[in-house]
């Protein structure tokens, strides 16, 4: 039990790791219009776990100036992450880290996996962890969310409340967390923040209304109603992946569009457009 404790520990260590590069990956990629050069967790540049652990401490938590020549060749387009995440855990010290594990043995691919679909057509039955596990998650689209850019490659997107899920579902194994499910954060927020608007707007201008449509009707200045507005504040003292947060977040936003007090940088109202929020997502 021990044994499968420190294991387990070490696992969620990696894969977190390993989820926020995919991310970070896949927002360098999308900024440099899809230049696949960007890709630094492919496959092709991580052959084994010695490789995956340079990238880890060699590279990420280095800055560009202190890495060897050889690293540098190897990960050019990689930015240094001035981050806790990669920095050798307490148990990793007192254990192993990821270069330890060994790539050799192939393992069978699941008969149902995304890499069988078309598109990912993969005719092979087996192949090495390392190899498997990046190219699952390549199979995957983890920057397209808001993007009206035609697709070349036919993923299935991978959401902020979908990501929520499964870091949720990783790093609560243990103490027994469960996921809140998207129709409930929406509905948690929208109750409550919808009311403390309308008290916080009563409360600074004396009013008396009732509704955000009450509220709407009385607003006659936008930059001051945005700074009533503004000065709300949320906190989640239970945070674990941000799942509610994001969904107050989008409920902030689209009771801004509500109100007619949405505006750009520069405080024009954004009047042509209009904000909504469809399965926890914000359109």
């Amino acid at each position: 039990e021990q044994l499968f404790g420190i294991a387990l520990d070490l696992s969620i260590t990696w894969i977190n790791r390993i989820l926020f590069l995919k991310l970070l990956e896949a927002q360098i990629v999308k900024y440099h219009n899809g230049n696949k050069d960007y890709a630094f967790l492919s496959s092709d540049k991580l052959i084994d776990y010695n490789d995956l652990d340079s990238l880890f401490f060699s590279v990420l938590a280095r800055k560009e100036e202190e890495r060897q020549e050889s690293i540098k060749a190897k990960f050019t387009h990689v930015p240094y992450l001035n981050s806790s995440l990669f920095e050798i855990t307490e148990i990793e010290d007192k254990t192993i880290c990821i270069d330890s594990l060994q790539n050799n043995a192939k393992i069978a691919l699941h008969p149902k996996s995304v890499l069988h679909s078309r598109g990912n057509s993969c005719d092979c039955t087996s192949m090495k962890p390392l190899e498997y596990l990046l190219r699952f998650l390549d199979a995957y689209d983890f920057s397209s969310e808001g993007s009206e850019g035609i697709q070349e490659e036919n993923k299935t997107l991978i959401s902020a409340s979908v990501l929520g899920l499964i870091f949720e579902k990783i790093n609560g194994y243990k103490d027994g967390s469960f996921f809140t499910p998207s129709f409930i954060t929406m509905y948690m927020c929208r109750e409550t923040i919808s009311k403390v608007v309308i008290q916080k707007f009563n409360e600074t201008k004396s009013w008396k209304c009732q509704t955000i449509n009450e509220i709407y009707r009385e607003i006659h200045d936008i930059a001051e109603a945005n700074e009533i507005y503004n000065s709300v504040r949320i906190c989640d003292p239970a945070v674990g992946s941000g799942h509610f947060l994001v969904s107050a977040l989008n409920e902030m936003i689209f009771l801004k569009s509500e109100l007619g007090i949405l505006t750009d940088k520069s405080g024009k109202p954004l009047k042509d457009y209009r904000v909504a929020i469809e399965n926890d997502e914000l359109i």
